[in-house]
């Protein structure tokens, strides 16, 4: 009888680290939280914590460098690591930066990437403090830490999401998605004729929301001075379905959101058009918005109903209610987290 093989791709990276790391248990008692949120968080004092995040950026996979400018690489890749530490409603502080290049890339080449980190470092005020440097042999690999602190009793975790709780959304979202749709068509052109030049006129939003993308440091500070504590918050890396399907799961909860209350941009909706995508879809599964979604108490609806910056989609039900989107006919359908899967072929 043959071995049992499990295919990463059907587990899904979510799926993977859940059984990767099942049996793990935390031996020191400063860790008070490990895997499954956006960062570890870990106690320094009796007040405040460390939060932890990491990510990579593997060529290929998260990047192409055909239509993906060097200084962009290096800026987006501290701001999808400094936007999980939002998301635990910290302040992140310091950075570790780690890469693999090829032999192809030249010194020139690899001060651009650097030009980049230190233009996110400069305007979110963190400090580069280390990191590591090797070879590769399949293109460039950027694994960057960071580092944040917060007072104990304002860490926001996905775990936090009430019964009867509002779900909200800020900024708005597919923009990203739709960035790199436009991206992948002009590769695709260039690829079939060199000579035709790329055409993204009217796209500047779309492409800097793929390129270069905020962290909202920006809304952590609304909130408190709303007085507004989210009870749960996630960031929007993987797209918003997925984002509240993690808030759901680690919370034990369902929820019900309204397909006519997702925060589209116009150019969004047009591009989505084009490319006979509903836009609504590319707000769902699309991801790397880097957005944040929330859950608040239902006494904090008028503080932030009528800010600009937020948007409230649906609400949270018991867990035997489900996950639902409720469409433009009112019709309720089971949510579905259909984002990116990096382990599908």
């Amino acid at each position: 009888m043959s071995e049992k093989r499990t295919e990463i791709s059907d587990l899904g990276e979510f799926g993977l680290i859940d059984t990767l790391t099942k049996d793990f248990v935390s031996y020191s008692p400063s860790t008070i939280k490990g895997v499954g949120d956006d960062a570890a968080v870990i106690a320094t004092s009796e007040e405040e914590v460390m939060l932890v995040s990491t990510d990579m950026l593997v060529e290929g996979i998260h990047f192409n460098l055909m239509y993906s400018p060097l200084m962009h690489l290096g800026y987006k890749s501290v701001v999808v690591n400094l936007s999980d530490i939002y998301a635990m409603n910290g302040t992140p502080k310091q950075i570790t930066v780690s890469i693999a290049i090829s032999s192809r890339f030249p010194l020139e080449a690899v001060e651009e990437l650097y030009k980049g980190i230190k233009k996110a470092c400069d305007i979110y005020q963190v400090d580069l403090i280390g990191g590591d440097t090797t070879s590769s042999l399949s293109g460039l690999m950027i694994s960057i830490t960071a580092l944040g602190t917060a007072k104990k009793d304002e860490v926001v975790y996905r775990s936090g999401a009430k019964e009867y709780d509002l779900l909200v959304v800020s900024g708005d979202l597919g923009g990203a998605y739709m960035g790199l749709q436009v991206l992948e068509r002009e590769r695709a052109v260039f690829k079939a004729n060199p000579e035709i030049q790329p055409d993204l006129d009217g796209h500047d939003y779309l492409l800097e929301r793929q390129l270069k993308p905020e962290a909202r440091k920006d809304v952590i500070q609304i909130l408190k001075e709303l007085e507004v504590h989210p009870t749960a918050m996630i960031d929007i890396s993987d797209g918003l379905a997925s984002e509240i399907m993690h808030i759901c799961k680690a919370s034990e909860v369902g929820c019900t959101i309204y397909d006519e209350r997702i925060p589209l941009d116009a150019k969004t909706s047009i591009a989505a058009i084009e490319f006979n995508v509903d836009p609504v879809t590319t707000a769902l599964n699309g991801g790397e918005d880097y957005e944040l979604l929330f859950t608040i108490k239902q006494e904090d609806y008028e503080k932030v109903a009528s800010n600009p910056n937020f948007t409230v989609i649906g609400h949270i039900t018991d867990k035997a209610s489900g996950v639902n989107l409720v469409d433009k006919n009112g019709s309720h359908i089971a949510l579905k987290a259909q984002g990116w899967n990096h382990f599908a072929e």
